[in-house]
């Protein structure tokens, strides 16, 4: 079983920034993918962005690419940098990793942009 966290969501007005970060409950080296998604009100859960723990490219959704970078440290922590916040961007971010096929969620992070 994982574990995932999120922090670092709030109110901030367009144009701004907000670095979120979560924290697995296990080492980062156990897991095949880390990943952030969103999900807005009357939406679907969207894909935002993911990193690949040991091999591969990050993947980046077109409507924040340009914006939003993803990281992720080498114990237990993936980062979203997003910059350049718009009011379209509002939304719950879940932070999502997948092991062996099996995926994980955490409870979300509500971000909130102001016009």
């Amino acid at each position: 079983q994982v574990q995932l966290v999120e922090s670092g969501g709030g109110l901030v007005q367009a144009g701004g920034s907000l670095r979120l970060s979560c924290t697995a409950s296990v080492n980062i080296f156990s897991l095949d993918r880390m990943g952030w998604y969103r999900q807005a009100p009357g939406r679907q859960r969207e894909l935002v962005a993911t990193i690949p723990i040991r091999t591969g490219s990050t993947n980046i959704a077109d409507a924040v690419r340009g914006r939003f970078t993803i990281s992720r440290d080498n114990v237990k922590n993936t980062y979203l940098q997003m910059n350049n916040l718009k009011p379209d961007d509002t939304a719950v971010y879940y932070c999502n990793a997948e092991r062996v096929g099996l995926t994980y969620w955490g409870r979300g992070t509500q971000v909130t942009v102001s016009s």
